[in-house]
């Protein structure tokens, strides 16, 4: 198990190996998580679209 200076010492690394994104690989970066959200919301909709026809059906 790492000790407090060890921990410390490889955050320092991590921080001056970083860089801050620049504007386009932020907006890539956007771009995914929202076409992920949006592919999960239709298939989260679609799965519940054909529960309710299944146990609900419309009796007309």
């Amino acid at each position: 198990m790492m000790n407090l200076r060890e921990l410390i010492d490889s955050w320092r690394k991590i921080f001056q190996i970083s860089s801050k994104p620049s504007k386009d690989e932020y907006l890539a970066v956007l771009k995914i998580t929202m076409l992920g959200l949006v592919l999960i919301g239709v298939i989260a909709f679609i799965i519940r679209l054909i529960f309710y026809t299944l146990l609900f059906p419309y009796m007309g």
